[in-house]
C-alpha cells in the first residue's frame, strides 16, 4: 500500500476478516472484574508437546493464548477517581502524556499496517486484535487526560508505514524496552502513595494487557524468524539490528515531533529510564530499580504457559549490569 494519511481508525477496514471483539455496554460487577483478571494473567496450554519456533503447535498456542487472555474492559465506563488538588498537580505535571497518546496512535497503525501483510490466517487475527488493544490504550488515555484537565499537543495525522514490517518492529522491540522499565515505575507509583489506589486499579489492565503484547511479540519474532529461508533470514537479521541502534539512538535524548499547527513538541522519550522521583516524590537507587524491575517483569509473565518464549533482550542487559552495580550500603 502506498503512503496514505490515516485521519481516522478502523481495524476492520484494515484487516476485513477481522471482527472487533464485543464488549460490555455497562460497567461490569466486582465478580466479573476479578475474574477477568485473573483471566488475563494466567494461561497454560493442554498441549503437552514442546512449543518449537516455527511449528504449527508453536503457532496455534501463541495465538490461542492471546485470544483467550483478552480482557474485555471498556474505557468509556472506566471509573477516574476524584483526586486531591496535589495529586492531581502530580498527574497534570508529568511528562508523559503526549508522548504515550502518540506513540499508541502510531503502535495501533503500525501493527494494523504489518498485520494486514500476514497471510497466516491466526497469526493475523493475533495481530490484529493486538493493534484493536493499542487502540483502547489510547482511548484510556484520551479518556484520563480529558478528566483531569489535562492540555495535550494537537496530534499530528498518523501516517500508514512505507515498510510495514519495519514500522512492526520498531514499535515490538520499543515495547519491550519501555514496558520493561515500566513495570518496575508502576510498582514505585503504587507503593510510594502518591496516587490513589483507585487510580492505580484503573490503569493495570493496560500494564497487564501491555506484558501480553510483548508477549506475542517475542513469540511471532521467533515464529517468523524459523519460517524464513537462509538468505531471508540474513536480511531480516540485519534488519532487526538496524532497529536496535534506531531505538538506541532515539532514547539518547529528547524525541522531536510536529504537532498539527507545525509546531515543534520536545518530549521525553526515556521517560520510563529516568522518571522515579515524578511518581514517587524521592530518589531510589538505580541498583534497587533495577532489581524491581526484573521482579516485576517476572511476576507478570510468571502466569503464563514457560513453552511460550519471553522478551530477553532487556533482563539480560540488566542482570549484566548489575554484576557492576555495588549494593547501596546501610546508613
Amino acid at each position: 500500500m502506498s503512503e496514505q494519511t490515516l485521519d481516522t481508525f478502523d481495524v476492520e477496514r484494515l484487516i476485513p476478516d477481522f471482527t472487533a471483539p464485543a464488549l460490555a455496554q455497562f460497567s461490569p460487577d466486582r465478580k466479573t472484574i476479578d475474574a477477568a483478571e485473573v483471566n488475563t494473567r494466567h494461561w497454560v496450554s493442554h498441549v503437552a508437546s514442546p512449543f518449537k519456533p516455527g511449528s504449527d503447535i508453536h503457532l496455534r498456542e501463541t495465538c490461542r493464548m492471546f485470544r483467550e487472555t483478552f480482557n474485555p474492559y471498556r474505557p468509556s465506563v472506566l471509573d477516574w477517581p476524584k483526586l486531591e488538588p496535589d495529586a492531581l498537580e502530580r498527574i497534570v505535571s508529568l511528562p508523559i502524556w503526549d508522548i504515550a497518546v502518540q506513540t499508541e496512535g502510531r503502535a495501533r497503525l503500525r501493527m494494523a499496517a504489518y498485520a494486514a501483510t500476514v497471510e497466516e490466517h491466526e497469526m493475523r487475527s493475533a495481530l490484529a486484535l493486538n493493534a484493536w488493544e493499542e487502540n483502547r490504550h489510547k482511548e484510556v488515555l484520551s479518556r484520563m487526560v480529558a478528566a483531569y484537565g489535562i492540555e495535550l499537543a494537537s496530534e499530528a495525522p498518523y501516517v500508514f508505514p512505507k515498510d510495514a514490517e519495519w514500522a512492526y518492529l520498531v514499535t515490538g522491540y520499543s515495547e519491550c524496552i519501555d514496558s520493561f522499565f515500566a513495570f518496575g515505575l508502576f510498582k514505585v507509583a503504587y507503593h510510594s502513595g502518591l496516587f490513589p489506589p483507585e487510580l492505580i486499579d484503573a490503569f493495570e489492565p493496560v500494564m497487564q494487557e501491555e506484558c501480553r503484547h510483548i508477549l506475542l511479540f517475542a513469540n511471532w519474532v521467533a515464529w517468523h524468524r524459523a519460517k524464513l529461508s537462509w538468505w531471508q533470514r540474513i536480511r531480516f537479521e540485519l534488519k532487526v539490528a538496524a532497529v536496535w541502534a534506531f531505538l538506541g539512538w532515539e532514547r539518547i535524548g529528547l524525541a522531536r515531533t510536529m504537532d498539527v499547527e507545525e509546531n515543534e513538541q520536545k518530549q521525553d522519550n526515556n521517560f520510563t529510564v529516568n522518571g522515579t522521583q515524578a511518581v514517587s516524590g524521592a530518589e531510589i537507587d538505580l541498583r534497587e530499580l533495577m532489581l524491581l524491575c526484573l521482579q516485576e517483569n517476572d511476576r507478570r509473565f510468571s502466569g503464563y504457559d514457560p513453552r511460550l518464549l519471553r522478551p530477553e533482550t532487556m533482563p539480560k542487559l540488566v542482570r549484566f549490569a548489575l554484576r557492576f552495580m555495588r549494593e547501596k550500603k546501610a546508613k
